[in-house]
């Protein structure tokens, strides 16, 4: 049975306390349990900012781009259910004001048949490539994987039949609580494979990648150069509000796309 409405309104009400909760995972037993609970076999890879990434490689060809959202086309081609949200349960619960609330998840497989439809509405694949654009061209960034926590809330599954991708700001995202949340479960939250994100020497230490643009604090100053931490997940917002073009985002080769594709196949089923 799907969950009636007021567990939106329930997640509303108590969104704000998620870092307070998010630190029990921390405590021995409790955290355990939350993760047994919330987090069993998630695997979650966040998507650079959709651009054309070069690849390292030293052959000039036309081939040398990659673009994330290839990801997401594969699996929502070979999907067959979509169900797109009405709204994002984070930008909602926070009163977003800078970035549009009714953009919300994307679930694919059939277990988001389940969904209560008072949550959203069942697409068509491109009306579900549709709302990708949408997210995109609003600045989100996408997150894609098998999550346990939307099963749950939402009451549906199985959860090996249920894909979910988010559309994520730097603001209220949900995993901005993955400083304080355990390492076993922040583990479970990837940079895309084969993503490095580098700052040059053209850094001058202006410190505006620090400012509010990680949702994860992976950057900061150190001796007036923006330094990028292991915790980083590979989004790419700091390449983009960087003004002096000093940081970089690059994929390791062509193939990370299949991998990428591959490694959630192994969790997620949606065809």
């Amino acid at each position: 049975m799907a969950s009636p409405y007021w567990v939106k309104q329930l997640i509303n009400k108590t969104f704000s306390q998620r870092f307070f909760w998010a630190k029990f995972s921390r405590v021995p037993v409790i955290g355990r349990i939350i993760e047994y609970a919330l987090f069993e076999d998630d695997d979650i890879i966040f998507l650079p900012k959709t651009r054309p990434i070069p690849v390292n490689q030293t052959i000039k060809q036309q081939d040398n781009l990659v673009v994330p959202a290839d990801v997401l086309d594969h699996f929502i081609q070979s999907a067959n259910f979509h169900f797109i949200m009405d709204f994002c349960i984070c930008r909602d619960s926070t009163h977003c004001t800078d970035y549009p609330t009714d953009l919300g998840c994307l679930f694919l497989g059939d277990a988001a048949k389940g969904i209560n439809p008072k949550f959203g509405r069942a697409a068509s694949r491109d009306e579900a490539l549709e709302h990708m654009a949408k997210c995109r061209e609003a600045g989100l960034v996408h997150l894609v994987g098998r999550n346990k926590l939307d099963k749950v809330w939402l009451n549906v599954g199985p959860g090996e039949k249920l894909l979910t991708i988010c559309n994520c700001c730097p603001c209220c995202c949900l995993w901005k609580v993955l400083p304080v949340i355990s390492p076993s479960i922040s583990s479970m939250v990837h940079k895309m494979p084969g993503v490095s994100v580098t700052v040059t020497d053209k850094c001058i230490g202006c410190g505006t990648c620090a400012n509010d643009t990680c949702f994860v604090d992976a950057i900061s100053l150190e001796n007036d150069h923006a330094v990028i931490s292991s915790e980083c997940r590979g989004c790419g917002r700091c390449v983009d509000v960087c003004p002096q073009s000093a940081i970089e985002i690059t994929m390791e080769k062509i193939e990370n796309v299949e991998e990428a594709i591959n490694r959630i196949s192994k969790r997620v089923d949606v065809s």
